[in-house]
C-alpha cells in the first residue's frame, strides 16, 4: 500500500517513527514533510497529504501534529476524505472498522510513541466491514456533494 505522511513541528519526531513502522509492514511511505523540528504550519502539511489521497495518488494518509486536531480539521475539508483523531486502540481499529477511514490523525503531544506504533499497525492492519456502514458513508458522500461549492455570506 502506498501512504502518504506529513506532520508539523511538534510531530515531526513521531512521523520518523511511524515512516519506520509503515517501512517494516511493506508500505510505500512518501514523506511530505517537514524534514526538520523547525516551527512550521500544520495547514500547509496537512494539506499536501490529504490532496494526495483525495486525489488517490496514495492509498492512505497519516498525519500527526500536537494534538492531532488541527489536521483533522484540515484534513476533513477534502474530497473524499474520512480522517480520524485516534489517540488509542480502539478509536483506530474503529475508524477503519465502521468509517473506513482513510487519514489517520495522531497527536503527537499526546501518544507515546509506543502507543503509537501501535495505533498505526492497527489502523493499517484493519479491514471496513462495509455492511450497514457502507450506506452511511454513502450517506455523507451525498452530504459532501450537496455543500461542495457551498458559502456563507459575512
Amino acid at each position: 500500500m502506498k501512504v502518504a505522511i506529513g506532520s508539523d513541528h511538534a510531530g515531526f519526531q513521531l512521523k520518523e517513527e511511524l515512516k519506520k513502522v509503515l517501512q517494516e509492514m511493506g508500505h510505500e511511505c512518501i514523506d511530505f514533510g517537514p524534514g526538520g523540528s523547525e516551527s512550521v504550519d500544520y495547514p500547509d502539511f496537512g494539506e499536501k497529504v490529504s490532496l494526495a489521497v483525495s486525489s488517490k495518488t496514495v492509498d492512505r494518509g497519516v498525519l500527526i501534529c500536537g494534538t492531532g486536531i488541527g489536521m483533522s480539521i484540515v484534513a476533513n475539508k477534502f474530497p473524499d476524505i474520512r480522517a480520524s483523531l485516534c489517540n488509542d486502540l480502539y478509536t483506530a481499529r474503529f475508524s477503519r472498522l465502521h468509517n473506513d477511514a482513510n487519514v489517520l490523525v495522531i497527536g503527537g503531544r499526546i501518544v507515546g510513541i509506543d502507543l503509537a506504533r501501535e495505533i498505526l499497525k492497527t489502523w493499517m492492519t484493519v479491514e471496513f466491514e462495509g455492511g450497514r456502514h457502507l450506506r452511511r458513508l454513502q450517506k455523507i458522500k451525498s452530504i459532501e456533494e450537496r455543500y461542495s461549492g457551498w458559502t456563507t455570506k459575512t
